[in-house]
């Protein structure tokens, strides 16, 4: 690939483990450096996270210009326009509900305005630690909104999540950034939906794309934009479909990449 051929207009980035370090919590200077620059050149700069919207807050002193959120469910821009949203099939919800009911499994359910869990084990307060995001409240069970889910997430062995879906939310998809858990959201919907859907408000063609992961939930987007970079922190899964592979978060990444595609110098 011609590292210097390259007419960007918008870049992708996910959070955690990406801009976001899981060993400081915080993202390195360097990043922070990268996307001002970026944005003073006029392009796009787009959260594409697994998080829901209003779980941003520990990017919220950088700019951006929207944000693709719960796995491409729920795209927003900076501004607040709506752009696209998508909720899990109400059958797929329902099932899981009662599949829990016989059968111990941890889940939560993520809305626009919150988050709720079925139940607070020690494995999920583990992950919400993990990404320094208080536990949510747990659910009502007699009062569970299952019209409205962006996401859930399902506390799940990798081995176990194929049959899982198949036979309990066969109408959504799954994917994993991390062995704790698999994100579920609606079929056919992934981060790939959200630069679509953010392409076509900007008039910038795929062509003119690129991102940057680490995680599973990041295949489809990285596989879809022009030039898809994994962190050097990535999961083997995607370094496999990767264009490039760059440092870690920690050792300035994402900077390091900009300069070797020279989007940035």
């Amino acid at each position: 690939m011609n590292t210097q051929d390259h007419n960007i207009k918008a870049v992708f980035f996910d959070i955690d483990g990406t801009l976001l370090s899981f060993k400081t919590g915080k993202v390195p200077s360097s990043t922070q450096n990268a996307i001002q620059k970026l944005r003073e050149k006029g392009i796009k700069v787009i959260i594409a996270t697994g998080r829901s919207i209003n779980s941003l807050h520990h990017i919220d002193h950088l700019k951006f210009d929207g944000f693709i959120t719960f796995n491409g469910a729920y795209c927003i821009t900076t501004s607040n326009k709506l752009i696209s949203r998508y909720t899990i099939d109400p059958s797929d919800i329902k099932s899981l509900i009662n599949y829990a009911k016989n059968i111990p499994l941890s889940y939560s359910l993520m809305y626009e305005d919150k988050v709720e869990i079925n139940d607070a084990t020690p494995e999920v307060v583990g992950m919400y630690s993990h990404i320094n995001i208080p536990v949510p409240p747990i659910h009502d069970k007699e009062n569970i909104d299952v019209e409205n889910v962006l996401q859930a997430n399902i506390f799940l062995k990798p081995e176990a999540e194929a049959t899982f879906m198949k036979e309990v939310m066969p109408k959504s998809i799954s994917s994993r950034w991390t062995p704790l858990f698999a994100d579920v959201n609606p079929g056919n919907i992934s981060k790939q939906t959200g630069i679509e859907n953010f392409c076509r408000h900007f008039n910038i063609d795929v062509s003119e794309t690129m991102s940057f992961g680490d995680g599973g939930n990041d295949i489809s987007m990285l596989k879809f934009t022009k030039i898809g970079i994994a962190m050097g922190n990535a999961n083997d899964s995607l370094k496999e479909v990767a264009d490039y592979i760059t440092e870690d978060v920690d050792n300035h990444g994402i900077e390091k990449a900009l300069i070797h595609f020279g989007v940035l110098n």
